[in-house]
């Protein structure tokens, strides 16, 4: 067992977290699982491990429709933290079958190629009313005048969110998230619980709204599943509703800051981008490879399961570093350099098995409308300020990325 001193990975590093891949390599080398014991967590790095593990049911989100706490040997959640376990445990991607597998079956309904598809004409439309007025600026922030009210709309469209009630979403989505990262502070996970309790409150309200009043939208269509097997609770439809909202923008507005600022550190492929704009779709894959929104994803060990001749038992986590298995070299050919022609690009940045993202289509088409609306419109759009990275490890982005117009 490897003691923190003697591993490359250090996720409260400002230097790790600017720039965690170097280490990434490193870790690789040491082999294929090695313990973190700040976290009590077996770090995973290499994509066949990761991939593997993604879709291995001996693995699970939760354990708490196997064993209780105390069974699995470990602590429950501290009372005060409740509202944020309960929202959160209640939404699909943090349950197991046959939960998991009735939740989605209904959310997929709103996410058939053919619903999503339609959308494609209004994600275009607002992707270039959002770019316009950025140009029309003279530039501004990326992150705050394009990436972030783009997926934030259309999520909140799909659900029925009225455009006055938007403005904290973005906020409580933050707060929630910030209970996601590695070993949370008292202070994060205060305003984690406050956000849970806000968002539920603000749903629930909204819920029974669309009981009385239903709509052409999801809530109005979780409402009316009446199929014995679908129907949803009350907590699992807020739960399932602010999962969406978080899941549907979060990585979006991440890969879309992310993206353009490495395009601005590798001129070269931003010119061949600017130069010919069909390279769009490879760029969006390649982007989200080269810097992972989503760097680190967990999963319990409800069976023991042994990796490389570590046997690892039941009741240990799993952490499985996504920005690590999206620059292995046994899967990437060159893994560190930006290829906006790379073809063969199985990332994992969307996730694998039953918790592959559901909303993995739209997201594409949001980073796509983005991008080409930039294209279009700001061919001359340049960096105006190095940007902040925000602290954070597990859910990668910036504070901000200001732009001009060249």
């Amino acid at each position: 067992m490897a003691a923190p001193s003697d591993l490359a990975f250090d996720p409260w590093d400002p230097a790790f977290v600017a720039d965690p891949y170097p280490a990434y390599a490193a870790l690789r080398e040491q082999g294929r699982v090695r313990y973190f014991e700040p976290t009590g967590q077996w770090l995973v790095a290499h994509h066949a491990d990761v991939s593997a593990l993604l879709r291995d049911r001996r693995l699970g989100r939760t354990y708490l429709h196997r064993f209780s706490h105390e069974e699995f040997g470990r602590t429950p959640p501290p009372p005060e933290h409740e509202p944020f376990h309960t929202l959160n445990d209640h939404g699909m991607l943090d349950l197991e079958p046959p939960d998991h597998t009735r939740i989605r079956r209904l959310v997929s309904k709103a996410f058939t190629p053919r619903t999503v598809e339609r959308l494609r004409p209004y994600v275009r439309t607002l992707a270039d009313e959002l770019v316009a007025g950025l140009v029309e600026a003279g530039g501004g922030d990326l992150l705050r005048d394009v990436a972030e009210p783009l997926p934030v709309a259309v999520i909140a469209e799909m659900l029925g969110i009225p455009e006055s009630d938007r403005a904290p979403l973005r906020p409580w989505s933050a707060d929630i998230c910030g209970m996601y990262e590695l070993n949370p502070s008292e202070e994060a996970a205060a305003k984690a619980v406050r956000a849970s309790v806000e968002f539920s409150g603000y749903l629930r309200d909204l819920i029974a709204e669309r009981r009385k009043n239903p709509g052409d939208d999801l809530i109005s269509g979780l409402i009316a599943a009446h199929d014995e097997d679908d129907r949803l609770t009350e907590q699992e439809m807020i739960s399932t509703c602010v999962l969406l909202l978080n899941a549907g923008h979060e990585a979006t507005v991440n890969s879309t800051v992310n993206g353009w600022w490495a395009l601005f550190r590798h001129p070269d492929q931003l010119a061949a981008l600017r130069a010919d704009h069909s390279l769009v779709p490879t760029a969006v894959e390649e982007l989200m490879r080269y810097d992972t929104p989503l760097q680190l994803f967990e999963r319990w060990v409800l069976d023991e399961i042994e990796i490389d001749g570590q046997v690892i038992p039941r009741g240990a986590e799993i952490a499985m570093l996504f920005g690590s298995a999206n620059h292995d070299p046994a899967v990437f050919a060159d893994p560190s350099r930006l290829d906006l022609t790379r073809r063969d690009n199985p990332h994992i940045s969307f996730s694998a098995g039953i918790h592959y993202c559901i909303g993995a289509p739209l997201a594409r088409i949001e980073l796509a409308a983005s991008m080409t609306a930039l294209l279009n419109q700001a061919p001359t759009l340049r960096l105006a300020a190095e940007p902040v990275r925000k602290p954070n490890f597990v859910i990668r982005g910036l504070e901000g990325l200001a732009v001009e117009i060249g």
